[in-house]
């Protein structure tokens, strides 16, 4: 009788110390805070090659997100960007022409933005037959995140979290369609883009506070470009008025694999992966692989605290 309690009760911890949110570099779970918690996250993406010379950009996000419902959870986060880089091609824009050219090079740690964000959990992928979250989201940024010049960039996000359990919550399968609506002004231009993202992973939780993920992401980008009033000629142009709403011509797409590990107490968790572009197109590309809006490997590195 003793044993088998106290082995409830090992399972029973080691269930609920997996923070199943965040055990992948891009791709989550369902889950939302317990009504007036809170929880200390922060993330670096690394973010390396692009095909010529070298590269190396930090996307840097402290957050904290609170449980204003069990269902409902509201997040704010900061972005920093560390960009060093040296492209060789002169193809390879923006980052050759910000850099000033051959030979040149940026090198430069900055306050990029923030976001606010709101998550609503639907269906509970532990009473349910599947698990539905929905989540929405402002940012501002004013530094560009593939080579760190000045900009003023709104936009709007909008995603879809769906996951399915197993094995009493021990394999878990998400998926999280994503469509991001950006206006990016510059001196003399103004970029309106629509990107279109789609996360799938799936994770084993294969010995107490251990689990072991994979996961897959694809990101495309259908932009318009509009240079002192006039917009880019011969491409269909992308809008998200209220009025008028259309994708134009895709710009560039990138895809990507790679494993994740995670592991778990009951108050702090961490997570590290690494995924790979195996397939891209358009823009600048080489080798079957997109190398403006994208890059050779992301690595990512994430640490939670929850009180």
């Amino acid at each position: 009788m003793k044993k088998s309690y106290v082995l409830g009760l090992i399972a029973l911890w080691s269930s609920a110390s997996i923070a199943g949110e965040n055990q992948w570099i891009y791709a989550k779970g369902t889950d939302t805070r317990p009504e007036g918690s809170f929880e200390f996250k922060i993330s670096d993406t690394i973010k390396v090659g692009k095909g010529s010379g070298d590269y190396v950009a930090h996307d840097i996000r402290p957050e904290i997100e609170y449980g204003i419902t069990d269902k409902l959870t509201i997040s704010g986060e900061l972005v920093y960007f560390d960009h060093n880089y040296s492209v060789n091609n002169p193809e390879n824009d923006p980052m050759y022409s910000t850099q000033g050219g051959a030979g040149g090079r940026f090198n430069k740690f900055q306050f990029a933005g923030y976001e606010v964000a709101l998550k609503y959990n639907i269906l509970s992928p532990y009473k349910d037959f599947m698990g539905l979250s929905a989540g929405l989201a402002f940012e501002h940024r004013d530094a560009y995140r593939l080579d760190g010049a000045d900009i003023d960039q709104d936009s709007f996000t909008t995603t879809l979290y769906f996951q399915k359990d197993f094995l009493d919550d021990t394999l878990i399968f998400v998926v999280n369609p994503k469509a991001e609506f950006e206006r990016r002004k510059s001196p003399d231009v103004l970029e309106e883009e629509v990107s279109l993202e789609l996360m799938a992973a799936v994770s084993y939780r294969f010995m107490p506070r251990w689990t072991v993920g994979f996961e897959y992401r694809i990101q495309s980008d259908f932009l318009s470009v509009q240079e002192n009033g006039v917009f880019e000629e011969g491409v269909k142009r992308s809008s998200f008025d209220l009025s008028d709403f259309r994708l134009g011509d895709r710009f560039q797409s990138g895809q990507y694999i790679g494993p994740t590990l995670h592991y778990a107490t009951q108050r702090w968790w961490a997570t590290g992966g690494v995924v790979y572009q195996f397939q891209g197109g358009g823009g600048f590309s080489e080798g079957g692989k997109n190398f403006d809006e994208h890059e050779k490997y992301h690595a990512g590195l994430l640490f939670g605290y929850e009180f």
